[in-house]
């Protein structure tokens, strides 16, 4: 098989030639291109894919300083969603409809804003009943980064009796599927937005509080603070997460999984010997086989909310992902941008 497709490929100019995707980019130059099947890395697995998806770290791929490529050029996108055409894996026969996140995916291997991948069979999930190919793409990394993250404050403790939950950065993918998967499953939800007119987008999810990004910072930060939240989810990190310490009730816990607001923060071991806080580090990219195809369960059972095509910002096609880029490093992006390939 030799078929030729379409997929966006970076490539980074040599040095001393324009970086730049335009002259007001802040891109790497992005480009369609036709390959062959025979052009794509070593994988056990040939993949149609039908949707894909617009993340940050795909951004961050296509920045010229963004240092999570490791080589280029290359296909990036985290995520993909598709069909099963070949595979010498004898777990995926032809037909079979599968999805991908993380792992090398778009970074160090060719990713799924391609109309073909090829990959490990290790790194794909099977697409569980009740949940299409698209569904699964508006959930993408972000989604199952937020289903990860409720399932571990579960298995420490967290249940809806117990008091309101944080969401920060409720606006982008991982908290506005947080804010909904949260409230699916009965959670009194606090969300945290810098976006005061999208109020009314976290009220739809099912937000029971719409609280500034200010109002999580105490002035000045304390090492203890009045308890407000029996946890947190939290993709932004930096000064957040160390408001969001000093806060949580005994024995509360805080999932993080993003750096949006810088990857440094400052913190004392108060709230971890005086209230028993706990500090949950959530990796998507690496998370155990058997977890993620649990987690992936989940998202197509007990934790699929009803608001899910609320979270869809906009369905788009590969040559619009440029400008999709962009947008998402200006900050300009409400929840999911989800890309139809086929």
């Amino acid at each position: 098989m030799n078929r030729t497709f379409q997929a966006l490929w970076i490539d980074k100019p040599a040095v001393g030639s324009d970086t730049r995707h335009s002259d007001t980019s802040p891109l790497l130059p992005l480009k369609l291109r036709s390959l062959t099947v025979d052009e794509l890395p070593e994988g056990e697995v040939l993949v149609e894919v039908h949707y894909s998806c617009v993340n940050y770290k795909d951004a961050l791929a296509a920045m010229p300083d963004g240092q999570v490529v490791r080589q280029y050029p290359i296909i990036p996108g985290i995520d993909l969603s598709g069909v099963v055409i070949s595979s010498s894996d004898p777990r995926y026969v032809p037909g079979d409809s599968v999805l991908a996140t993380g792992y090398e995916l778009g970074v160090a291997h060719y990713g799924g804003l391609s109309e073909y991948a090829r990959v490990k069979g290790d790194w794909l999930v099977p697409l569980p009943q009740g949940l299409s190919l698209r569904e699964a793409m508006i959930y993408g990394t972000a989604g199952f980064t937020a289903a990860l993250s409720l399932h571990r404050l579960e298995e420490n403790g967290a249940e809806p009796k117990r008091g309101p939950v944080l969401v920060t950065g409720a606006t982008g993918g991982v908290g506005s599927v947080a804010v909904a998967l949260l409230a699916a499953k009965g959670y009194s939800v606090t969300a945290s937005t810098g976006k005061a007119e999208e109020r009314d987008y976290l009220r739809q999810l099912g937000a029971q509080d719409v609280i500034s990004r200010e109002q999580v910072y105490p002035d000045p930060i304390k090492p203890l603070a009045k308890t407000r939240w029996q946890a947190a989810v939290d993709p932004v990190g930096g000064k957040a997460l160390s408001a969001i310490l000093s806060q949580l009730q005994p024995n509360g816990s805080v999932a993080v999984s993003g750096l949006t607001g810088g990857s440094e923060w400052q913190a004392t071991v108060l709230p971890f010997i005086l209230r028993g806080i706990n500090l949950l580090g959530i990796d998507s990219v690496y998370c155990p086989s058997s977890t993620r195809k649990q987690i992936w369960q989940r998202l197509a059972a007990d934790l699929k909310p009803s608001s899910l095509e609320a979270i869809v910002d906009r369905e788009i096609s590969l040559e619009e992902v440029p400008a999709a880029l962009e947008r998402i490093l200006r900050g300009g992006m409400r929840g999911r941008v989800i890309v139809r390939l086929k």
